[in-house]
């Protein structure tokens, strides 16, 4: 039985108790995968950073609020697993500091009505994960850009020693990030290139496995 791995959602990285970055990841993408994964009788573990959505049947979900708990959550995970999917809009960058209570807002500013936050990089998960790639393990990148996707998504395939990257133009509107329907085009290590959509997540999921079924047999 393939046993696969699956992020999804935002992730938060907090400022104080109430206030935190993020970004506009619903998790339904990560989600369908979820669902198609098991569906074809697949062992899933799904890695879900805060979303609304219920987990799939079959599924075995953990929930983590930022980047350091997902990648803690992930690590042992991805020893064992065959596939590995990086669906998840992991921040790149969290708060040096976070405030125990909540701050004032007249804390939080400079003289000049600015608002001074010191930010420090999180943990590149899928980078950190795919150096440890073992043998016939494969791993699958998302790329969610605004421009020049083709080529941002191919630089990540190599950068990160990915196996497939997925990538989609989130300018679009009605598509992508906290849309129902996408539009993707996914380009592998061998040189591979295929697309598909616009269409509702669940069929673009059996699409993207279908595909990558091809590196997991």
């Amino acid at each position: 039985m393939t046993r696969c791995l699956i992020t999804a959602g935002p992730t938060r990285e907090h400022i104080d108790p109430v206030r935190f970055l993020s970004n506009g990841s619903s998790g339904r993408m990560g989600y369908a995968l979820a669902a198609a994964a098991a569906g074809r009788g697949w062992s899933v573990d799904l890695v879900s950073g805060p979303v609304s959505l219920a987990a799939p049947a079959g599924v075995n979900a953990r929930r983590v609020v930022s980047a350091d708990e997902m990648f803690a959550a992930c690590e042992p995970l991805f020893a064992k697993c065959d596939v590995f999917i990086a669906v998840a809009a992991v921040c790149d960058f969290k708060p040096r500091a976070v405030a125990r209570e909540k701050t004032k807002k007249n804390e939080m500013m400079a003289g000049d009505g600015r608002m001074l936050l010191e930010l420090a990089s999180t943990v590149d998960i899928l980078k950190t994960l795919a150096a440890r790639k073992r043998e016939k393990q494969c791993v699958v990148g998302f790329a969610a850009e605004t421009s020049d996707v083709e080529n941002y998504a191919r630089k990540k395939l190599v950068e990160k020693n990915l196996d497939w990257i997925v990538a989609n133009d989130v300018s679009k509107p009605g598509i992508g990030m906290d849309a129902e329907d996408n539009a993707i085009v996914m380009f592998s290590n061998t040189g591979a290139r295929v697309e598909f959509g616009p269409a509702p997540k669940d069929k673009v999921a059996g699409f993207i496995l279908t595909w990558i079924a091809t590196k997991s047999a």
